[in-house]
């Protein structure tokens, strides 16, 4: 059977889903395998955006970057669970960053 996609997903699959990525996370850092770790890592952050509604996300507004203190990204438009704009610190190249990885 093909795995489901996240949109696909009741809340309790993907909760399931995020604290099964989180262990092979936890795991592949303590084994030192750093680009699995990512991958797992970049996962759960995906899935995390399907728990929350994008419509609680309004162009013209800035978001705080979790994990990156001090950063703030500013969204032009949506698109699903990605928030489409640009960070105010970088070099104001347009990019996607999931919905989870915004602070409100």
């Amino acid at each position: 059977m093909p795995e489901k996609r996240y949109s696909e997903m009741s809340k309790y699959e993907l909760q399931q889903e995020i604290s099964r990525l989180n262990e092979k996370a936890r795991k592949a850092e303590q084994m030192g395998m750093v680009n699995e770790f990512g991958v797992m890592e970049r996962k759960a952050v995906m899935a995390k955006s399907y728990l929350l509604d994008p419509d609680d996300y309004q162009p013209g507004e800035l978001y705080e970057i979790e994990g990156d203190p001090g950063s703030y990204f500013k969204i032009d438009y949506m698109n699903g669970v990605f928030a489409w704009g640009f960070r105010l610190n970088g070099d104001k190249a347009e990019e996607a960053i999931p919905i989870s990885m915004l602070k409100k």
